[in-house]
This record gives structure tokens, sequence and C-alpha cells, in this order.
């Protein structure tokens, strides 16, 4: 199975919920982050220092990585608790690719 159609199936499949607070916070930061890397855009189009830009770059990838950290350990305390009492094997391997894909650099 590709990992696409992976992902897709772990979405039909996901059947408890989350804290609606704590996914509010995530959705929050990914729109920060999102206008950051935008007024980024806007500083290259600008033409402005390449080295304000990396600086402001690197502040982007490091708030993506607290949202990517934030969604794992939301991921960890709730799925993949009801995945080990359910005895869902495919679910923690599932993880296992995923934290290998985030975390390639």
């Amino acid at each position: 199975m590709s990992s696409m159609n992976n992902t897709h199936k772990l979405h039909e499949e996901h059947a408890h919920h989350h804290d609606p607070e704590h996914m509010k916070a995530i959705v929050n930061r990914l729109a920060k982050a999102i206008g950051h890397l935008e007024s980024v855009k806007k500083m290259v189009e600008n033409d402005r220092d390449c080295s304000e830009v990396l600086i402001q770059l690197a502040a982007v990838r490091s708030a993506i990585n607290n949202c990517g950290k934030e969604i794992l350990k939301e991921h960890m305390s709730h799925c993949i608790v009801h995945a080990v009492q359910d005895g869902d094997e495919e679910a923690i391997e599932a993880l296992n690719e995923a934290v290998d894909k985030f975390m390639k650099n």
C-alpha cells in the first residue's frame, strides 16, 4: 500500500477525538507560520538582505518543527494510546514511518 493510501486509510479509521482546544492552538500556530512564511516571500520579492531572509526562514522552520512536535505529542497521547489498547500494530508502524519522514532533513 502506498504511503498516500496508508495516510488516507488512517484518516478514515480515526475513531477517537482530540482535545479541541489543543487542536485549535496547533491550527493557530500553523496559521502564524503561514503568515510568517508569506512575509518572508515578500522579503525575497522586495530584494531584502539575504541574511535577514535566512534568519526569518530559520524562524519559520522552527515554528513548523514546533507544530510537528505538538502534533506528535497529541498523536502519542491519544492515537497511540488507543492503538496500544486495541493492539493496533499498524498504527505504531505508521507513527514510526511518520516520525522518520518528519525528522528527515
